[in-house]
């Protein structure tokens, strides 16, 4: 039996000398439960911040509110730049360039779908010392289904980075 992803995300964790660092949306903290169902991940886990709205997004995460209005929640940009500033949340406890955020925003359904961007789509972002990277993704399930596939596909796509497998642009390129 395949050890759980989550497990298999904090041993890279430390192998590689990391903290992670969690910004979440559509998923309202799912993400960083299933992070810390992993005894132990105190050692590589430092938090997570849920900002579900606009406001909270901005205050807490420093979300632009041109990056909103023009892209919306639900956006590349949008999750690029939760991911930066939940790093930077946490950057009083570690050094910044140690933190690996990672953030999701979506639309979980039953409702919310908007012209081009479906009940199920999500988006993935993750930062770090390097670079930033960003995917959409599409779940086809009802709300909590659309909810653990959000967070699957985040941590598939932590897990990867931290494997070398994913690319990352430079900070700053969209």
């Amino acid at each position: 039996m395949e050890e759980p992803l989550e497990s298999q995300i904090g041993k890279l964790l430390l192998a590689r000398r990391l903290k992670l660092v969690v910004a979440e949306s559509c998923t309202g903290g799912l993400l960083g439960h299933l992070i810390t169902n992993v005894p132990g991940c105190s050692e590589y886990f430092l938090g997570g911040i849920t900002a579900y709205s606009y406001e909270a997004k901005q205050l807490l995460l420093g979300v632009q509110p041109e990056t909103l209005t023009r892209y919306g929640a639900v956006s590349r940009n949008t999750v690029l730049e939760m991911a930066q500033g939940v790093r930077r949340a946490f950057a009083a406890q570690v050094a910044e360039e140690s933190l690996v955020g990672v953030a999701i925003s979506g639309i979980a359904g039953p409702g919310g779908a908007q012209p081009g961007k479906p009940v199920g789509l999500v988006w993935i972002g993750l930062s770090a010392a390097e670079g930033g990277w960003a995917a959409d993704f599409y779940g086809r399930g009802s709300r909590e289904e659309n909810k653990a596939f959000s967070a699957r596909c985040a941590m598939q796509a932590l897990k990867a980075y931290l494997e070398g497998t994913l690319f990352v642009e430079k900070q700053g390129e969209k």
